[in-house]
């Protein structure tokens, strides 16, 4: 659990650089996730950081919650309606303290317990590496809304794996059957290694090329279009196309950027 922490850290720390500093304006500025602004973005991983938190210290507690969004008819359940009634420096300190608190609790988590969700339960490991996998994809919305880049890093491989991972549930929530094959993932790291997933397919079917670009597929960022990832046989071909590292229901994915 320390190690996934602090990469949390880290990947927090990049999303801060981003916000921290905004003025109004840009905090009401669309993102590419329609409908959603870079205050809504921030809202929403501040109240999924909120309820993890509860997960992680007070079971009970989260199960009402849970039972009380879910039970929402409101739109903007999640922490969009609060978010979108307090100023951007409320939204901002709202997501600094409940992400301090989660990383703390998480940080006495044995890696393995189980932690109620609004589904079925997850591990303490994989929750906290989702909650980076979110904060990573709603960061890069940030990012693509304000003009800016960030560095690709070794994190990307803990987004790469769920992606890879996830690749049952993409068929599940997609009302598609999951073919009897696995699909091979071959990634070229920021550091020049390659990251593999199920090599023993690649004669079969083979997803290859940047870790990055693979990352903005699986997360629904980017179309296929705007990448130069590699897609090779019949199963990575139909599964690349829907692929989803997100919980929830099926993503409607981006349309190719103009002059793609």
């Amino acid at each position: 659990m320390a190690a996934i922490c602090e990469d949390l850290e880290a990947e927090t720390a990049e999303l801060l650089k981003l916000i921290v500093g905004l003025s109004p304006i840009h905090w009401d500025m669309n993102t590419p996730a329609e409908g959603w602004s870079v205050r809504d973005a921030v809202s929403h991983l501040a109240f999924f950081d909120e309820t993890g938190n509860l997960a992680a210290t007070d079971p009970e507690a989260f199960a009402a919650s849970a039972k009380e969004l879910m039970a929402s008819n409101d739109p903007g359940v999640g922490g969009i309606t609060r978010g979108r009634s307090v100023k951007p420096v409320e939204v901002l300190n709202w997501f600094i303290s409940a992400r301090s608190n989660m990383i703390a609790n998480f940080r006495n988590l044995d890696a393995k317990s189980r932690l109620p969700w609004y589904g079925p339960s997850m591990g303490a490991l994989s929750f906290a590496t989702a909650r980076l996998m979110e904060t990573w994809a709603h960061g890069q919305d940030i990012a693509d809304a304000l003009g800016a880049t960030r560095p690709a890093t070794a994190r990307l491989k803990h987004i790469a794996h769920i992606g890879v991972r996830a690749r049952p549930y993409s068929y599940m929530i997609n009302n598609r059957e999951l073919p009897p094959v696995d699909v091979a993932v071959r990634l070229n790291a920021p550091d020049g290694s390659t990251w593999t997933w199920n090599d023993d397919a690649a004669d079969q079917n083979l997803i290859s090329g940047d870790a990055l670009e693979f990352c903005l597929i699986v997360t629904q960022r980017r179309h296929l279009l705007d990448t130069s990832l590699e897609v090779n046989g019949d199963a990575a071909t139909e599964w690349i196309g829907f692929a989803q590292a997100f919980a929830g229901g099926a993503g409607t994915g981006r349309e190719p950027l103009p002059n793609a």
